[in-house]
């Protein structure tokens, strides 16, 4: 009977051992260095979140081999890590008719407001209107006003004074548009990014 029941046990073992819960890893089968992208709230053990933390190198002499400083730290005693929060990745180097971008540099916004150097070339047309003018009968000046012929230039008309007269003022072109600065980030979703801290060292052969 006991011979029987150690047999059961034995075989007991290994579904035990297979049903049994295991804590997340980022595994042993990863590079070390290498990015995952995770859709829960945590980086696995044997990772880091992708935050631009400083690590010590003392600590982390593999990644650091790796790394360097290419994302920030003093090299001396501490390393950074890439810091992918709210940022998008994209590949280093220049594609043809592309601006170069070296390895660990950051650019680019989320916004921008026109400025009127990037605003296409275009002008704004006024109208000045006077009142209307009389034709002018007289070429004598005496008691008459300026009018608009240049024939017989002074008009008699009552009342003359007003012929030919501009109203004084000034001209103003409001300015318009509320200056508000335009959003330029492209549909997204909101995930975690996670630096593998222990694994397999990335080999160049």
């Amino acid at each position: 009977m006991k011979n029987i029941l150690k047999i059961a046990a034995l075989a007991a073992a290994p579904a035990a051992l297979l049903s049994a819960p295991t804590p997340a890893a980022a595994g042993t089968d990863e590079y070390i260095g290498e990015l995952m992208l995770v859709g829960y709230n945590f980086c696995p053990r044997a990772s880091a979140e992708a935050a631009g933390q400083l690590l010590a190198i003392s600590s982390n002499t593999a990644l650091f081999s790796l790394y360097g400083t290419i994302y920030g730290g003093d090299g001396r005693t501490t390393f950074a890590l890439p810091d992918l929060r709210g940022r998008a990745a994209i590949g280093q180097g220049s594609g043809p008719g592309l601006p170069t971008v070296p390895q660990g540099s950051r650019g680019g916004s989320t916004s921008f407001t026109l400025s009127v150097a990037q605003m296409p070339s275009h002008n704004h047309t006024g109208e000045v209107r006077s009142e209307n003018a009389v034709q002018a009968d007289t070429g004598n000046p005496g008691g008459n006003a300026l009018a608009r012929s240049t024939l017989t230039i002074y008009s008699n008309n009552s009342p003359p004074t007003a012929a030919g007269a501009m109203h004084p003022g000034t001209l103003f072109i409001n300015n318009n548009g509320g200056g508000q600065s335009v959003s330029k980030r492209s549909p997204y979703l909101g995930m975690r990014y996670c630096v593998v801290t222990q694994g397999i060292f990335p080999s160049r052969n």
